[in-house]
């Protein structure tokens, strides 16, 4: 399967990524590095749990390491950027992501979004890592019919991926 990724990349020659600031920037696909990541979509009472990350927001989640069970990621990333221990329920969508970091690395990226439900913990980011610690704040609980308003910093269109769990609750 990654042979058959990479085959694919090599014949497309160049793609766009997108930084933080939504700035486009065309990069060979040879310089790209591959990472599979997942989110969790936490919703109640009329709001969402979002990540607070600089001066804007993003789901809680990120990268799957090599060998890691799909919910095992998930409930660890949720863990270390929310402290709030979770289920993992329905998968709602999968995306494609071409991103570049504040460090100049551009990635491709699988991101795959799940409804989660809270079992335990409570609110904390004494789990995230040092370089995160740089960018990241406290989550907040963020009422839905805000989020149109707020500055998301992911490649995804997150209102639109909100509004499909919403869809997927109601049915």
């Amino acid at each position: 399967m990654q042979a058959r990724l990479e085959n694919i990349l090599k014949n497309m020659k160049k793609v766009i990524c997108i930084d933080r600031y939504k700035k486009q920037h065309e990069v060979p696909v040879e310089n790209l590095k591959f990472r599979p990541s997942i989110y969790g979509l936490i919703i109640q009472d009329g709001a969402i749990l979002l990540s607070k990350q600089w001066d804007g927001y993003d789901f809680p989640g990120g990268g799957i390491e090599l060998g890691e069970d799909l919910k095992a990621a998930l409930t660890r990333e949720v863990k270390e950027e929310t402290g709030l221990e979770v289920k993992v329920g329905q998968i709602v969508t999968c995306e494609n992501s071409f991103y570049k970091t504040m460090k100049n690395d551009c990635w491709h990226s699988i991101l795959i979004y799940h409804r989660c439900e809270i079992v335990g913990g409570q609110l904390s980011i004494e789990h995230v890592d040092e370089d995160e610690k740089r960018y990241i704040a406290m989550p907040e609980w963020i009422p839905l019919e805000e989020i149109e308003k707020i500055k998301f910093y992911n490649s995804a269109d997150s209102v639109k991926i909100i509004k499909t769990a919403l869809e997927g609750e109601n049915k």
